[in-house]
């Protein structure tokens, strides 16, 4: 294993690559409740089956065999706890599709506008008041660290649980719905000092719990339509980008030369033109967009070259990412079984297992 740094800090653990079996011979106090931040996803690619195990089950169980203090050869257990947070990055086009499944899918804005801002700010870092401005980062950064550190144990109950929905069109909807509720108990957990906390007796022990709102799912909904919904989107963000952007440049000419979109053709010269990707990418994506059926491509008339026509009509594209079935905060109802006495002194019972309440590991 090839560890990026020797210092550790507080909650990472950082890796540029890991075995296959590495993660089982980890030590659970390294990683647990911590993030587990490896530079590439090719870098883990060996330990992909430990990673999906980890996510899942929250702990890995591996058995191998050893000499013991006798000098036999026996059956040696190791046992790594959880939870862990997994942080991977990658460029490549397609990622194992059960670990994804598994994780929120975050994409970098590759626009020529987002180039300009990162350009510029890389210029400005080496004026004088950028030196002096990131001291005043540095304090904020530790602020919020801090502020972090102020969070402690408390249980969520969500008393609007029985009225979400979600969609159910897809199997993998399964764990993403289990997301979305726990994206809903993260946010409310960050808002505990804002928060009553109540309490109430589980088989003779004092359980500390606060309460979802109403705001909590709304911020919720906002976020898993910007990241569930990309996640679950059936092109990678490059070639939905892609897409948009020949959407665009369909429409533009083919109303300049007043034909149909679908009488439009076009070349991949003239979208290297209109787009100014390299040839490389143009032809990643492109080719993506032709096997999933958004274009279509024709045997040209000039030799072998090929001309395309765009089937997509734009459905959505204005829109920003979105996840369907989710209800309206505003739509539910208040349920009748949050308390409403003191702060600290609400007293109910919450048996073992109670899918009213749901444990919030961090």
């Amino acid at each position: 294993m090839n560890r990026q740094s020797r210092k550790i800090s507080e909650d990472v653990q950082r890796f540029s690559g890991m075995t296959g079996r590495s993660l089982f011979y980890l030590d659970s106090d390294s990683i647990r409740h911590k993030i587990l931040a490896i530079s590439e996803d090719e870098g883990a690619s060996e330990a992909s089956y430990a990673l999906k195990l980890l996510q899942s089950e929250g702990e890995l169980r591996h058995a191998t065999v050893g000499r013991g203090e006798n000098g036999k050869v026996e059956t040696q257990s190791h046992h790594v706890k959880g939870p862990v947070q997994i942080f991977l990055t990658t460029t490549a086009m397609q990622v194992d599709e059960e670990l994804v499944n598994r994780c929120l899918v975050l994409s970098v804005d590759e626009s020529r506008d987002q180039t300009h801002w990162i350009l510029s700010r890389q210029r400005g870092s080496r004026t004088l008041d950028a030196i002096v401005s990131s001291e005043t980062a540095s304090r904020i950064r530790s602020l919020h660290q801090n502020s972090q550190r102020l969070l402690r144990p408390l249980r969520v109950v969500n008393p609007f649980a029985p009225q979400l929905t979600f969609a159910t069109n897809k199997t993998r909807l399964r764990r993403d719905h289990e997301k979305y509720l726990t994206l809903i108990d993260t946010i409310a957990f960050l808002h505990q000092h804002q928060r009553p906390i109540h309490t109430a007796m589980a088989h003779g022990k004092v359980v500390e719990y606060i309460h979802v709102d109403r705001n909590d799912i709304a911020v919720a909904n906002g976020i898993a339509g910007e990241v569930l919904g990309r996640s679950l989107d059936e092109l990678s963000p490059q070639s939905r980008n892609l897409l948009n952007q020949l959407h665009r440049f369909v429409t533009k000419q083919s109303k300049a030369l007043s034909v149909s979109r679908h009488s439009f053709r076009f070349t991949r010269r003239d979208l290297r033109e209109a787009t100014d990707w390299s040839d490389f990418q143009l032809h990643t994506h492109l080719t993506k967009l032709v096997s999933l059926e958004y274009v279509l491509a024709h045997r040209g008339t000039r030799g072998s070259r090929y001309v395309y026509e765009l089937l997509y009509d734009g459905e959505g594209v204005e829109d920003q990412p979105f996840l369907m079935g989710l209800i309206d905060p505003a739509k539910l109802k208040h349920p009748s079984s949050i308390a409403t006495s003191t702060p600290m002194t609400t007293s109910s019972s919450i048996a073992q297992g109670s899918s009213s309440t749901h444990p919030t590991d961090f």
